[in-house]
């Protein structure tokens, strides 16, 4: 039997890059995305040269999207699994101060570059009647929260965009899925937070967050059930965390 074959967006560092290294541990072959060629490089050395695939490409550049996908040679373009993982949260301003650039970059990757990504990835799946999708939403997508406005309005896109790609692609045998994490430490606060470390690494002091490898446990749990089985949609919070909000921290 054929290796299954799985993209992975936003797979230089995080839960793309943990995410990757799992699917690969079982058994997968694994196209890797990103921007950054040097940490796509040194992943793809981890994984080994005859189980990845390097694209280097930004989701939120509509037509260099098509050309990477179009690119793959034909042994690597029968994706089976897609994760949408490439996201971003900018900023945690309240509405009226936000940043308009920030706005922008996350409705462009969040939402936008989403789509990008499965409308190349889905006419294999449609034509071969087969395949998963795994979207990364948040708890920001279940819940706003103070200062989150327009990073939880993406969230809150990517939950609605899985819940009806799952209808209109029922009928073609594409499984759609979403994993919505909660506190997971790694560079996302750092992103939010301009590159203020020190103000990123307070987020998970005084509890013990999420780490990317669990994220990664989930959808590699996901994507191996039987094919009858679809897990559509997971909560992962740390135990510490009951909501977007309430975090109880020692």
């Amino acid at each position: 039997m054929a290796q299954k074959i799985a993209l992975v967006t936003g797979a230089s560092s995080g839960i793309g890059r943990a995410t990757a290294i799992q699917l690969a541990l079982h058994g997968y072959k694994v196209i890797i995305t990103g921007r950054r060629n040097e940490q796509l490089q040194e992943l793809a050395q981890e994984i080994g040269p005859e189980s990845v695939y390097p694209l280097l490409f930004d989701v939120r550049d509509r037509e260099v999207v098509r050309e990477a996908i179009a690119s793959l040679p034909a042994e690597w373009r029968a994706i089976d699994v897609l994760v949408n993982n490439a996201g971003n949260a900018h900023g945690l301003s309240p509405i009226q101060t936000g940043d308009i650039e920030d706005w922008d970059a996350m409705i462009d990757i969040n939402v936008k570059g989403l789509l990008y990504v499965t409308k190349e990835v889905l006419p294999v799946m449609v034509e071969r009647k087969s395949g998963h999708i795994i979207n990364i939403g948040s708890i920001a997508g279940k819940e706003a929260y103070a200062n989150g406005n327009v990073y939880c309005a993406s969230k809150f896109a990517v939950d609605a965009l899985s819940k009806a790609m799952r209808i209109d692609l029922v009928h073609e045998g594409v499984k759609v899925s979403e994993v919505n994490p909660g506190l997971v430490e790694t560079g996302f606060s750092e992103v939010r937070f301009k590159g203020d470390k020190e103000r990123a690494a307070n987020v998970y002091k005084g509890f013990e967050p999420l780490q990317a490898e669990d994220i990664a446990d989930v959808i590699v749990f996901m994507v191996t059930r039987p094919k009858h089985v679809n897990i559509a949609e997971v909560l992962i919070l740390p135990a510490a965390q009951a909501s977007a909000t309430v975090v109880y921290k020692q």
